[in-house]
């Protein structure tokens, strides 16, 4: 089992910057890809950012590349996701998630077993 706290999230006006955390416990053998996820009402969750607790590859959904940084402690059990240049369509909730098979479809939500509960994140323009 793994359990996955997020927090970090907040206000911020477009342009700004937030940093969320994800700590996880539990399984490490669980836990070899962390990522994270976001949704607002009425649409599907969303893939944002993967990072391959082994090896540190991360990848990145086109809407963020460039403007938000997926990464871990040396412990690897935190992930992060920075997010620079916000925008207002940034607006949703995000969700940390973890799995411990991760070979293919990295950013799709049926992949990962474990998650979070969320934490708000609102970009006003």
């Amino acid at each position: 089992q793994v359990q996955l706290v997020e927090s970090g999230g907040g206000s911020v006006q477009a342009g700004g910057s937030l940093r969320l955390s994800c700590a996880a416990s539990g399984s490490t053998y669980s836990r070899n890809c962390m990522a994270w996820f976001r949704q607002v009402p009425g649409k599907e969750r969303e893939g944002v950012a993967v990072i391959l607790t082994s090896s540190g590859d991360t990848y990145y959904a086109d809407s963020v590349e460039g403007r938000f940084t997926i990464s871990q402690d040396n412990a690897k059990t935190t992930a992060y996701l920075q997010m620079s240049s916000l925008k207002p369509e940034d607006t949703a909730m995000y969700y940390c998630a973890a799995t411990r098979l991760c070979f293919r479809d990295l950013l799709v939500e049926v992949t990962y077993n474990y998650w979070g509960q969320g934490t708000e994140v609102t970009v006003s323009s």
